[in-house]
Protein backbone atom coordinates (compact mmCIF):
# COMPACT_ATOMS: atom_id res chain seq x y z
CA UNK A 1 0.00 0.00 0.00
CA UNK A 2 1.03 3.53 -0.66
CA UNK A 3 0.23 6.12 1.98
CA UNK A 4 0.02 8.65 -0.86
CA UNK A 5 -3.00 6.93 -2.45
CA UNK A 6 -6.63 6.50 -1.46
CA UNK A 7 -8.06 3.07 -0.65
CA UNK A 8 -9.60 2.91 -4.12
CA UNK A 9 -6.35 3.92 -5.84
CA UNK A 10 -4.38 1.36 -3.81
CA UNK A 11 -6.86 -1.35 -4.76
CA UNK A 12 -6.69 -0.43 -8.45
CA UNK A 13 -2.87 -0.27 -8.47
CA UNK A 14 -1.93 -3.20 -6.23
CA UNK A 15 -4.93 -5.53 -6.69
CA UNK A 16 -4.93 -8.57 -4.42
CA UNK A 17 -1.64 -7.42 -2.84
CA UNK A 18 -3.51 -4.42 -1.41
CA UNK A 19 -4.18 -5.86 2.02
CA UNK A 20 -4.41 -3.26 4.82
CA UNK A 21 -2.93 -5.85 7.21
CA UNK A 22 -0.08 -6.73 4.86
CA UNK A 23 0.79 -10.02 3.20
CA UNK A 24 3.87 -12.21 2.98
CA UNK A 25 6.39 -13.36 0.42
CA UNK A 26 9.27 -15.78 0.38
CA UNK A 27 11.68 -13.78 -1.71
CA UNK A 28 14.65 -15.34 -3.44
CA UNK A 29 17.66 -13.05 -3.93
CA UNK A 30 20.55 -13.56 -6.34
CA UNK A 31 23.58 -11.29 -6.06
CA UNK A 32 26.06 -10.96 -8.91
CA UNK A 33 29.54 -9.53 -8.43
CA UNK A 34 32.18 -8.69 -10.99
CA UNK A 35 35.81 -7.72 -10.97
CA UNK A 36 39.33 -8.97 -11.34
CA UNK A 37 39.88 -12.63 -10.52
CA UNK A 38 42.51 -13.00 -7.83
CA UNK A 39 45.30 -15.14 -9.32
CA UNK A 40 45.93 -16.91 -6.00
CA UNK A 41 42.36 -17.66 -4.86
CA UNK A 42 40.78 -17.81 -8.32
CA UNK A 43 37.84 -15.77 -7.01
CA UNK A 44 36.52 -12.24 -7.47
CA UNK A 45 35.53 -12.29 -3.78
CA UNK A 46 35.79 -14.98 -1.16
CA UNK A 47 32.37 -16.64 -1.12
CA UNK A 48 32.48 -17.00 2.67
CA UNK A 49 32.87 -13.22 2.90
CA UNK A 50 30.08 -12.64 0.37
CA UNK A 51 27.79 -14.93 2.34
CA UNK A 52 28.48 -12.93 5.52
CA UNK A 53 27.84 -9.64 3.72
CA UNK A 54 24.55 -11.02 2.41
CA UNK A 55 23.61 -12.17 5.90
CA UNK A 56 24.21 -8.68 7.27
CA UNK A 57 22.67 -6.75 4.35
CA UNK A 58 19.67 -8.97 3.58
CA UNK A 59 18.83 -11.61 6.14
CA UNK A 60 19.32 -9.64 9.35
CA UNK A 61 17.19 -6.63 8.36
CA UNK A 62 14.55 -8.47 6.28
CA UNK A 63 14.14 -12.15 7.18
CA UNK A 64 10.86 -12.96 8.93
CA UNK A 65 9.94 -9.27 9.15
CA UNK A 66 6.89 -7.26 8.26
CA UNK A 67 8.66 -4.89 5.90
CA UNK A 68 6.19 -2.05 6.43
CA UNK A 69 6.26 -2.25 10.22
CA UNK A 70 9.64 -3.71 11.16
CA UNK A 71 12.04 -2.16 8.63
CA UNK A 72 12.50 1.62 9.08
CA UNK A 73 13.39 2.12 5.38
CA UNK A 74 9.90 1.02 4.36
CA UNK A 75 8.00 3.39 6.65
CA UNK A 76 8.32 6.02 3.91
CA UNK A 77 9.02 3.80 0.87
CA UNK A 78 6.40 1.45 -0.61
CA UNK A 79 7.60 -2.13 -0.12
CA UNK A 80 7.36 -3.23 -3.75
CA UNK A 81 9.80 -5.81 -5.03
CA UNK A 82 11.52 -3.02 -6.94
CA UNK A 83 12.14 -1.11 -3.73
CA UNK A 84 13.24 -4.29 -1.92
CA UNK A 85 15.89 -4.71 -4.64
CA UNK A 86 17.05 -1.11 -4.16
CA UNK A 87 17.20 -1.61 -0.38
CA UNK A 88 19.33 -4.74 -0.80
CA UNK A 89 21.60 -3.01 -3.34
CA UNK A 90 22.19 -0.05 -1.03
CA UNK A 91 22.92 -2.28 1.96
CA UNK A 92 25.33 -4.51 0.02
CA UNK A 93 27.05 -1.55 -1.62
CA UNK A 94 28.04 -0.27 1.84
CA UNK A 95 29.71 -3.57 2.72
CA UNK A 96 31.31 -4.83 -0.50
CA UNK A 97 34.55 -3.52 -1.99
CA UNK A 98 33.96 -0.53 -4.28
CA UNK A 99 32.66 -1.41 -7.74
CA UNK A 100 32.29 -5.15 -7.17
CA UNK A 101 28.48 -5.28 -6.90
CA UNK A 102 27.00 -5.78 -10.36
CA UNK A 103 23.40 -6.93 -10.04
CA UNK A 104 20.70 -7.76 -7.49
CA UNK A 105 17.89 -10.00 -8.69
CA UNK A 106 14.83 -10.44 -6.45
CA UNK A 107 12.24 -13.12 -7.14
CA UNK A 108 8.88 -12.30 -5.58
CA UNK A 109 7.46 -15.37 -7.33
CA UNK A 110 8.70 -17.54 -10.19
CA UNK A 111 6.97 -15.11 -12.55
CA UNK A 112 7.63 -11.76 -10.83
CA UNK A 113 11.32 -10.90 -10.92
CA UNK A 114 13.12 -7.59 -10.48
CA UNK A 115 16.70 -6.93 -11.60
CA UNK A 116 18.48 -3.87 -10.24
CA UNK A 117 21.94 -2.67 -11.21
CA UNK A 118 22.09 0.56 -9.23
CA UNK A 119 21.78 4.05 -10.56
CA UNK A 120 22.66 3.91 -14.23
CA UNK A 121 23.16 7.13 -16.12
CA UNK A 122 22.32 7.47 -19.79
Amino acid sequence: RSKSLSDEENLRLFGKCNNPNGHGHNYKVVVTVRGEIDPVSGMVINLTDLKQYMQEAIMEPLDHKNLDKDVPYFTEVVSTTENVAVFIWENLKKLLPMGILYKVKVYETDQNIVVYKGEETI
